[in-house]
């Protein structure tokens, strides 16, 4: 199934860079049932990394309790104006994204 992209928005002052990002995925817990009864099979992100130019940045792991469509925010020192950061994700069903901005 095609993701959509994420909405990530980084900018830098004073030396540290802060990150927002929105990320589109559904994250069921696999605990909910669909209106036939039927349970809806689980899916959510399991692990989730930033890089800055290539360097990881923030590294973490997602289970069920993450509500759908996450929305992360975090800051790192370094970065500078144009400089490459991505955000990846991966989840239980095997699918991933990677999505990049460049540093306001």
């Amino acid at each position: 199934m095609a993701t959509k992209p994420m909405r990530i928005r980084a900018s830098v002052k004073d030396g540290v860079t802060e990150v927002k990002a929105l990320i589109a995925h559904e994250m069921e817990t696999g605990q909910r049932k669909d209106a036939n009864g039927a349970v809806i099979p689980a899916w959510f992100i399991t692990e989730i990394t930033a890089t800055h130019n290539g360097k990881v940045v923030l590294s973490g792991e997602f289970g069920t309790a993450v509500s759908k469509n996450p929305y992360l925010a975090f800051r790192f020192k370094g970065g500078a104006a144009g400089d490459k950061l991505a955000v990846s994700w991966k989840d239980n069903k095997g699918e991933s994204r990677t999505d990049e901005v460049a540093i306001a």
